[in-house]
């Protein structure tokens, strides 16, 4: 197979995520790729891609079989060996795809996560990796095959491409030659993504299934030097068997079954039909007619071990099979009865019942048979719609408010301060961009060499206040950015968030388990004093005020502290870990909890709580859509009628009705 296999990767932004691509080649004159991006720190990384890499050396390489039947074995192996990576915490998310090349000149792809495969053919492009909407699976589970002709090109990625090009456009790329890969990195760069690429481009006329007429010839060709070799093997093989020394083997057997001959007639009768075989095998005008018989019993032996494990393992598939049906009944069952506790009331208890049935309906479509593995696709469909409808979950597209890249293309916005409903202001590292309505000024810059850090908006005062990377802290009064001062010698305390509260600005400083509260006075701010008394702030990553400070630590935990000490706070009827993967809280004065998870790309809802602290969970919203990239920040106006959601570029909006 004449083909060029040529991969590349992307810069690193974080060291949470490994990328790496292999272009592998076994024996048999297979080509084989396999591009890999994991969210996880460096040494789980690489003791998952090790042992990809050994599972795909040990399964796929050295292993005969058709490739398709060898792939899909391999396959198995890799789900397996990511299933309990994930469920142990030890890998954060996966997106990967393995292609294989086989001599004849088909091409099979399977993906996971947000990988996929185009293919270039005819100046067209094409996806060939199936799409899903919402969260992708980080588990292969689909197959696309097909062959290649010559002039194909297929561009393989761990992150969507089509994000980002036309399908026209990644044709014209693909026009140009060798640079692919690298304009493909320059691209991803360009728009802040992380992946590994690969290319497989077939030369002219180097594929098996070939454009050109004289593609049946070369096919003749190959099918006879086939039958030639087939020949040889069966010469050879009638030369072998006439040198058995089959007079010496059936002598010993006539022999043992003569002296069983005394006891059993039997075996006397088997011992003179086997003594004439063997003469029969001496006498040259009936040795030939001696071994047809010899070898049609051999065959006759062999059909017969054949059947006997066929049957065997029809019997076994037909258990495995009626063992699955249970499953899927039971599945089946559950999802109804989930429903029932649903009408009931009994949220918590539908929730326990979908989660068994989610549990069931995987070790379906775990099972190595591979029978009704469609019907637990559907009925992971269904629970997940049950769950959504079971705890108020809406998936949406929002509207898009502003789109902060026409003023800078190469944005990445950190948080969003509301000025009133529709008027905000957004910034990022350096610059602050104010958003009327739709329409956005041109950003102004603040400092000259520090960056910002955090942003928070001053309400008693109507400015807007942010702290600066040395530690400084710079408020924007009447447009005009003035330097505050504090009365501390020490200078002002970094933090991982800042809010403010009537005339006070509060630091939490989760390294120092505090969180430091400063009085503003006209011109300068007081010496901070230190404002918990008893909360366990480690792992602190954001907090709201509204009399009370509610904290969120990471893994979705929330500590509500009422004048420095610990007061209960829970929220009811939510799903467990609900809050697992939220980065922002927000708390409108007087009214609801929201919670920001940029993973699951949700925004959650709780009620108040109250002096009591029971916060009761009322709705999720799932944001969807190929524009919407990693989620920053979230506002919503006083009144509760509009939430607003920032991602690196644009700023979306969500309608709430009225309180």
């Amino acid at each position: 197979m004449n083909a060029v296999i040529e991969t590349g990767q992307t810069g690193k932004k974080s060291g949470k995520v490994l990328l790496s691509s292999h272009a592998l080649k076994s024996g048999q004159g297979e080509h084989i790729c396999l591009l890999l991006a994991l969210q996880a720190d460096q040494h789980d990384a690489k003791t998952l891609e090790k042992e990809s890499l050994a599972v795909i050396k040990h399964a796929l390489l050295e292993t005969e079989g058709d490739p398709d039947v060898r792939l899909d074995g391999t396959l198995k192996e890799l789900n397996g060996l990511v299933k309990g990576m994930l469920l142990s915490g030890s890998v954060a998310d996966l997106h990967a795809i393995i292609a294989l090349l086989d001599r004849q000149g088909t091409l099979h792809v399977s993906h996971a996560g947000r990988a996929e495969g185009y293919l270039i053919r005819e100046s067209a492009a094409s996806q060939i990796t199936e799409y899903s909407k919402g969260r992708p699976t980080p588990a292969f589970v689909h197959i696309s095959s097909g062959d290649l002709y010559g002039k194909d090109m297929v561009i393989l990625s761990t992150q969507r491409l089509l994000r980002h090009v036309t399908p026209a456009q990644m044709a014209q790329m693909a026009g140009r030659g060798e640079h692919l890969v690298d304009d493909i990195v320059h691209l991803l760069e360009g728009e802040k993504e992380e992946a590994a690429i690969a290319t497989i481009h077939i030369a002219s006329g180097g594929s098996v299934v070939s454009e050109s007429p004289a593609a049946p010839a070369s096919r003749t060709a190959r099918s006879r030097g086939t039958s030639k070799r087939r020949g040889a093997v069966r010469a050879s093989g009638s030369s072998v068997m006439s040198k058995l020394p089959t007079g010496n083997l059936l002598g010993a057997i006539t022999g043992g079954l003569s002296r069983l001959a005394k006891g059993s007639k039997f075996a006397g009768s088997l011992a003179t039909r086997l003594t004439a075989f063997q003469s029969d095998l001496r006498d040259p005008r009936k040795k030939k007619r001696a071994h047809f018989l010899l070898l049609a019993g051999v065959l006759a032996v062999f059909l017969v071990i054949w059947m006997g494990v066929k049957l065997s393992a029809s019997t076994q598939q037909h258990q495995t099979r009626e063992e699955l049906k249970a499953l899927v009944e039971q599945v089946d069952g559950d999802i109804q009865t989930a429903e029932t506790r649903r009408l009931a009331g009994d949220s918590e208890s539908a929730n326990a019942i979908l989660q068994r049935a989610e549990d069931t309906a995987r070790q379906v479509m775990d099972n190595e048979s591979g029978y009704y593995r469609l019907e637990a696709l559907d009925l992971f469909d269904r629970i997940r719609t049950k769950r959504e409808e079971i705890n108020n979950i809406t998936r949406l597209s929002p509207r898009s408010v502003i789109n902060l890249a026409s003023k800078n293309p190469d944005i990445i916005a950190q948080g969003i301060i509301g000025v009133k409903d529709g008027e905000f202001t957004v910034y990022d590292r350096q610059d602050l961009y104010r958003v009327l309505l739709n329409s956005v000024e041109e950003p102004d810059r603040i400092g000259d060499e520090e960056l910002i850090v955090h942003g928070v908006p001053f309400e008693r005062y109507q400015t807007s206040l942010y702290q600066m990377t040395d530690n400084s802290v710079v408020e924007i009064i009447s447009g005009t950015e003035t330097s505050m001062k504090t009365e501390d010698p020490s200078g002002w305390i970094a933090g991982k968030d800042i809010e403010t509260y009537l005339r006070f600005l509060y630091v939490l400083s989760p390294e120092n388990n505090q969180i430091y509260k400063y009085e503003r006075f006209s011109n300068r701010y007081a010496a901070p004093v230190e404002y918990n008394v008893n909360g366990d702030l480690a792992g602190a990553i954001d907090m709201a005020i509204d009399g009370s400070v509610y904290v969120l630590k990471e893994g979705g935990e929330i500590v509500k502290l009422f004048r420095g000490e610990v007061r209960p706070f829970t929220i009811r009827f939510a799903e467990e870990d609900i809050l697992s993967g939220a980065t922002k809280i927000y708390k409108v004065r007087e009214g609801n909890f929201y919670f920001l998870d940029p993973e699951q790309a949700a925004v959650v809802i709780s009620t108040d709580g109250g002096a009591t602290g029971e916060s009761s969970y009322t709705r999720q919203y799932l944001l969807e859509g190929d524009q919407i990239g990693t989620l920053r920040d979230l506002y919503v106006d006083p009144e509760e009628t509009r939430l607003y959601v920032l991602d690196e570029k644009r700023v979306y909006a969500i309608d709430l009705g009225t309180r």
